[in-house]
C-alpha cells in the first residue's frame, strides 16, 4: 500500500495483520481521488472507521488542511500511529479513538469537514445505515454546506438513494468495490 500522489507520493503505508481490517486498494483510492480533485485542496477532510489511515492520509497528502481519523480498533490505531510516524505528520490532524457513533453523536458541531469518507467493515452491513442516517439527521451539523460524503462498499451491497437529508448523486464501481456519493439534498420551497 503507498501513497499515490502529492507531498507523500509514493511513501508506503503499513497495514493492519488479518482481515478484520480491509484497507481501500490503492487503485480505488487513485479512482476517489481523481473524482475530488478540484475540491480536496485546503478541506476539512473527515476518516471514519479509518483503520490504517490510508484514505486521509491520501488526502493530506493531495492538500487537504485537516483530516479527522475516527477508528476504535487499538490494532488499527497503532498502524495508524505508525504510519503518521512514518511520513513524519505531526500536525493537521486529529485522531478520535472512540466508535463512529459516538463520535457523530457527540462530534463538536462547530467542526464542519467538507469531504467524509466511510469504510465499515464489509461485514457489518448495518454499520452504513447507522452512519449514513446519522450524518443526514441528527449529525448533519458535522456537514459543510456544500459537503460530500462518500461510503466504499461491496458493488453487490446496495446502499440506499436517501439516509435522511442525503441523497446519493454518483455511485463508481470498481472490481469488487463500490463508491456511493452523497449530498445535502436541499429541501423543497414552497414554490417548488
Amino acid at each position: 500500500m503507498r501513497i499515490i500522489a502529492g507531498t507523500y507520493r509514493s511513501r508506503t503505508l503499513a497495514a493492519p495483520p488479518g482481515m478484520s481490517t480491509r484497507p481501500t486498494s490503492d487503485r480505488l483510492r487513485e479512482t476517489l481521488f481523481n473524482v475530488l480533485a478540484p475540491r480536496i485542496e485546503g478541506v476539512a477532510f473527515l476518516d471514519l472507521y479509518a483503520g490504517s489511515g490510508a484514505v486521509g492520509l491520501e488526502a493530506l497528502s493531495r492538500g487537504a488542511a485537516h483530516v479527522t481519523f475516527v477508528e476504535p480498533a487499538p490494532a488499527a490505531l497503532k498502524v495508524l500511529d505508525s504510519n503518521l510516524a512514518r511520513l513524519e505528520i505531526s500536525g493537521g490532524v486529529s485522531i478520535h479513538k472512540k466508535s463512529v457513533g459516538a463520535f457523530l453523536r457527540s462530534a463538536p458541531k462547530p467542526e464542519r469537514h467538507e469531504v467524509l469518507f466511510l469504510d465499515p467493515p464489509y461485514e457489518a452491513a448495518e454499520e452504513y445505515a447507522i452512519t449514513l442516517s446519522l450524518l443526514g439527521g441528527t449529525a448533519k451539523g458535522i456537514l459543510a454546506e456544500n459537503a460530500v460524503v462518500i461510503a466504499e462498499h461491496r458493488r453487490k451491497f446496495a446502499l440506499s438513494e436517501r439516509y435522511g437529508s442525503l441523497k446519493r448523486t454518483r455511485v463508481l464501481e470498481q472490481g469488487d468495490a463500490a463508491l456511493s456519493f452523497y449530498a445535502i439534498d436541499a429541501p423543497a420551497g414552497p414554490l417548488q
